[in-house]
């Protein structure tokens, strides 16, 4: 093990050729780390490092023997293989950094190989709403105009992409609002009352989607605006309309009340009016 401290210390004096390799995953999975020399070269030892965010051990190759048992946040979590490659998982969140494999040949020279591990979120079903935009009278009848919303929660480095279902090419047809095509314009008509439309939410390692038929929100706002409209019609004729009823039958109660009979005692009550006037 004395070997192994030493190559670490005086690593910088030794000539060292360094590549580096970009290594995508999701969490819940498994990253593979793969370790790769040049042709002909005869590992006889190597070490395995967390570089970033924090320089941890994590694995070393000597004498023939594997070792993973040292303490890091991947304890638990980590696999050498004989071929020098190493496996952490389950993944989480916090697992993205930067990782190193140093080898060292039979003859002494060392070779550095570099790796970053990037962890994904995977990417939920995405959610889609549809908003009908009101109508204009420069607008042709039987149409309706919508704008698609596509949103996946708690997710970075997401794309949005649209695809009209049972069309391959649908440029010029489709138009989003956004660089991210996250919004989408669309005008439909009455031959579009099947269309759908899916949204495809994605990032580097996972993707997710979702299809709606906009029609059917353009037929239930016009079917909700006309029982709005109906109830405000209600809502105001009713009162008038009752209002009315009650004053006609006022007055034929009224009018019954002086020309029935009761019509003397309204006649008797008008004289005395009559005499006082001419007195």
């Amino acid at each position: 093990m004395w070997s192994l401290w030493s190559l670490l210390l005086f690593q910088g004096l030794l000539p060292i050729v360094v590549i580096s390799v970009q290594v995508l995953s999701k969490v819940g999975d498994s990253g593979l780390l793969v370790a790769e020399c040049p042709p002909g070269f005869q590992v006889r030892e190597a070490i395995w490092r967390s570089l970033w965010p924090s320089e941890e051990l994590l694995a070393t190759f000597f004498r023939g023997s594997l070792e993973t048992l040292y303490h890091s946040r991947f304890l638990g979590r980590v696999q050498l293989y004989d071929n020098l490659s190493l496996e952490l998982g389950p993944l989480r969140t916090g697992d993205s950094g930067n990782f190193s494999v140093l080898m060292v040949d039979t003859g002494g020279q060392t070779w550095t190989q570099t790796l970053h591990l990037k962890v994904y979120d995977a990417v939920p079903k995405p959610e889609v709403q549809v908003f009908t935009a009101a109508t204009e009278e420069a607008q042709p009848l039987n149409t309706c105009q919508v704008f698609l919303s596509c949103w996946a929660p708690n997710i970075s480095d997401i794309t949005y992409s649209w695809r009209r279902e049972g069309t391959m090419d649908f440029n010029g047809e489709l138009r989003s609002l956004f660089s991210n095509g996250q919004v989408l314009s669309v005008s439909l008509g009455l031959g579009d009352k099947d269309v759908a439309f899916t949204c495809i939410a994605s990032n580097p390692v996972s993707w997710d989607m979702t299809t709606v038929t906009p029609w059917e929100s353009c037929h239930h706002e016009a079917a909700s605006s006309g029982k709005a409209s109906y109830k405000d019609v209600l809502l105001v004729v009713m009162p008038i309309t009752l209002f009315l009823i009650l004053a006609g039958l006022f007055g034929a109660w009224h009018h019954g009340l002086c020309s029935g009979k009761r019509k003397d005692a309204c006649t008797d009550r008008a004289l005395p009016e009559t005499e006082s006037a001419v007195a």
